[in-house]
């Protein structure tokens, strides 16, 4: 067995659903282009990070001297049916995205990758360079996961595995081993707009183009100060993130739910009650919410969805 099949095999057992190799060498033009046409139509709105770093964005050698490989590993994240629980009918709730119901994994990604990268040290003795990616870095993720063969990017804009859907969490290990690579990942969105016919906002066009300005998830979690009333409206009781262009996918339909025990799920997150997030102070929001992806957004932020939430909850 090679070094390649070994760090795979690796990843699985440390719970991973998902794990390929592609080079380290930069995006081709395509991918570029289309990303610098997307920053200059002004579709990224206040997520500023997304016009620094763009060369290490593209290239993995920026972010680690010498690269020459990019692990990058998938979990899928879907939930179980919760139909009959948590359902909120006795008071006002907002909805919380499904990867918002776990742990933060960004973290919890770390810890594995971290484990990766001691292992691979193991395997090829002498000293080995490796830095562990995980959201927060600037790497186009998506992109490099589709040349690992993980999956396509759907009209969703979301990586999309023919198997397990596209409610995949990313990772990445940067390294400066020179592994096998795998073979692009292949598949279609040909003939389906339902991702498209799904999005409340219209923030997915029909000429492919995503305008997170209009995104859901980007208001909720993104976006501060003021969110226009037309937009409001269009948020229901969505109080952090959206997942109907996920939701709505084929491939979502028929993949299994998440596996990995370890991974932990708050499945009482489903939908929390607005009165109690507004009458929460920061001690309190960080003793109930710590640790979440639902810390990220800051209590006021928080204030200010639930309170949309609970004027379009009313307006019913």
């Amino acid at each position: 067995m090679n070094i390649a099949a070994k760090v795979k095999e690796k990843a699985l057992e440390l719970g991973f659903d998902l794990v390929g190799v592609t080079s380290a060498s930069v995006l081709g033009d395509r991918e570029q282009q289309a990303f610098e046409k997307w920053l200059q139509s002004g579709f990224a709105g206040q997520m500023g990070y997304m016009h620094r770093n763009q060369d290490k964005r593209i290239d993995p050698r920026r972010l680690l001297d010498g690269a020459k490989s990019v692990i990058v590993v998938g979990l899928n994240y879907k939930l179980a049916e919760e139909s009959t629980m948590n359902t909120g009918a006795d008071v006002p709730c907002g909805r919380v995205a499904c990867y918002a119901r776990y742990e933060d994994y960004h973290n919890f990604f770390r810890r594995l990758l971290d484990q990766l990268a001691r292992f691979i040290s193991a395997e090829v003795g002498g000293e080995v360079r490796c830095k562990v990616c995980v959201d927060s870095v600037p790497l186009a993720e998506r992109a490099f996961a589709a040349r690992a063969g993980l999956g396509f990017i759907g009209r969703n804009h979301m990586l999309i595995n023919p198997q397990l859907g596209p409610e995949i969490l990313l990772g990445e290990l940067i390294t400066d081993v020179e592994l096998e690579t795998d073979a692009p990942g292949e598949g279609t969105c040909a003939g389906c707009d339902k991702c498209i016919k799904a999005c409340p906002t219209g923030a997915l066009g029909a000429d492919g183009q995503f305008d997170a300005r209009l995104c859901i998830s980007y208001l909720t979690i993104e976006y501060g100060g003021q969110i226009a009333d037309d937009l409001a409206a269009k948020i229901g009781g969505r109080l952090f993130g959206c997942d109907e262009c996920v939701l709505a996918c084929p491939h979502q339909h028929k993949a299994p739910v998440c596996r990995n025990g370890s991974f932990k799920c708050y499945r009482g997150r489903r939908n929390l009650p607005l009165g109690t997030i507004l009458g929460m102070d920061e001690e309190e929001f960080a003793a109930a919410l710590g640790g979440s992806p639902l810390a990220y957004t800051g209590l006021d932020t928080l204030k200010r969805n639930a309170r949309i939430c609970l004027g379009n909850l009313r307006r019913v």
